[in-house]
């Protein structure tokens, strides 16, 4: 008789063996159960992606004047969430602003009076392409300072590193020096 050899080691850590096909010495999981845990886990990650953005009643019934409204929601900033527009924000304030969107679009405003009526409401901060003015232009100018001041760092360091010779050495220095090339004492 053969001596029997241990289970190998699996790859899987402890806790998510039961997902991996079980746990020796167990009977593997259904294939129903495997199947409802990757529908799980799918809708984990693609839930807030199928969740739409507002409700359906907040929509228009014209799928042209919705597309419009929607053109002007991707332009203004959600306050709450500071980095996305109000179309894919959930927050209730963009949920209020793209109600109010809809509504001027509805009643046959153009885009530069919705955006105005907006923009009148809650400054420049609502706009996510602020206009170029004495305000913002620190804001506009900042990404080519950036760029500028570092590329004077890199200029001012290379000229450091490749500028003649280095300091002569003082006499402690030339000493440990000397001491290291003799090399150890015996």
């Amino acid at each position: 008789m053969s001596p029997s050899l241990p289970p190998p080691k699996s790859w899987v850590p402890r806790a998510f063996r039961p997902l991996a096909g079980g746990v020796p010495g167990r009977a593997a999981p259904s294939p129903l159960r495997r199947a409802l845990i990757v529908i799980a886990l799918l809708l984990a990650v693609a839930g807030p992606g199928l969740a739409a953005v507002g409700r359906p009643e907040d929509r228009l019934p014209d799928p042209a004047l919705e597309a419009r409204a929607q053109e002007i929601g991707r332009e203004l900033r959600c306050m709450v969430c500071q980095n996305q527009s109000i179309e894919d924000s959930d927050a209730e304030l963009a949920r209020d602003l793209r109600r109010i969107v809809r509504e001027r679009v509805a009643a046959g405003e153009d885009r530069a009076a919705v955006i105005r009526f907006i923009h009148d409401r809650y400054g420049d901060f609502v706009l996510l392409r602020p206009p170029f003015n004495a305000v913002t232009a620190l804001l506009w100018a900042m990404p080519v300072l950036a760029l500028g001041g570092g590329l004077l760092v890199i200029l001012a360091r290379w000229r450091r590193m490749a500028g003649g010779e280095p300091p002569p050495l003082t006499e402690a220095e030339r000493r440990r020096l000397a001491e290291l090339e003799r090399g150890p004492a015996a």
